[in-house]
């Protein structure tokens, strides 16, 4: 007698492996985990001091870092060029320069035009230093292992290789801004903003590149100079080394909000981000195979 059901083992498995490795399982369980995880920890360092709210954005930062390894490694089954530590410190410090190099150009033009007057706040240094560095590092690496490495990559790779990281360009620069809206002070222009000087600029930066390294330094220098400064950021203000003081129209200054929703980073970002998406047209239009081999 013939038996006919051995090969449906294998065939389930097979299943069940193109299931597990389709991109909109990894985006949604990575970008769940990822995030959660920051929240919980972030929650717990809000009811403690300065230390303890550094300690937990560090340890939420490690453990998001850590899920998101775990999804691609597991369930996506690929590799992860994206975080690749031989060029990590190369493209880290790249980024921060990019970041900072922004961030202190639209701060400058907005405070010779007039819209900002700066007084140096005699505070706990090390402290205020501490704190900024911490969250900010954590929230830079969260949110850009979640749009830049969960999202991004798994929207281009559904958008297939003509077109999907251009695809992947547009939606998670609106979906950055969108996410924005909760923020205090948050406005349809303040997410608009967001989507270009942040959604784009960083997209741009990680086709350009394909380094999280390198997108987490430009995040990482904008918020943690912005807060230094004095600024809102993203309509959180939190304790800086200088007093920045607002003066005139919200367009040139941000208002409440922060730099961000000042129409001089959005043009910023522009100049910065258009070099980059030239030389990405110019690269080859195929997204490279980056699954691992069981």
């Amino acid at each position: 007698m013939t038996n006919t059901s051995a090969p449906a083992a294998p065939h389930r498995r097979g299943v069940i492996n193109r299931l597990r490795t389709f991109p909109v399982t990894w985006m949604v369980v990575g970008t769940v985990l990822v995030f959660l995880t920051s929240a919980v920890f972030t929650a717990i360092g809000a009811e403690s001091g300065p230390s303890g709210m550094a300690l937990m954005a560090l340890t939420g930062m490690a453990a998001g870092s850590a899920f998101y390894v775990l999804t691609m490694r597991v369930i996506a089954r690929r590799r992860i060029p994206e975080l690749a530590r031989r060029t990590a410190p190369r493209e880290a410090l790249a980024g921060l320069g990019i970041g900072a190099a922004f961030v202190m150009a639209s701060y400058g033009i907005v405070l010779v035009a007039g819209g900002y007057s700066i007084d140096w706040a005699p505070r706990d240094v090390g402290k205020t230093l501490m704190l900024a560095i911490a969250v900010n590092a954590s929230a830079a690496v969260i949110e850009e292992l979640t749009f830049r490495g969960l999202l991004f990559q798994g929207i281009e790779r559904l958008g297939g290789p003509k077109h999907g990281r251009w695809i992947a360009l547009t939606v998670t620069a609106a979906l950055f801004g969108a996410l924005h809206i909760m923020n205090p002070g948050a406005t349809l222009w303040t997410s608009f903003a967001i989507a270009v000087e942040a959604g784009v600029l960083l997209g741009a930066a990680f086709l350009w590149r394909r380094s999280l390294w390198f997108v987490i330094g430009i995040h990482f220098a904008w918020n943690v100079i912005e807060g230094l400064l004095g600024i809102p950021v993203s309509g959180h203000r939190n304790p800086g080394l200088f007093i920045t003081t607002v003066h005139g129209s919200g367009v040139l200054t941000g208002g409440t909000f922060g730099l961000e929703a000042s129409l001089v980073p959005v043009i910023v970002s522009i100049a910065i981000a258009v070099p980059m998406l030239t030389a990405t047209a110019r690269q080859r239009s195929t997204v490279s195979d980056d699954r691992m081999t069981s």
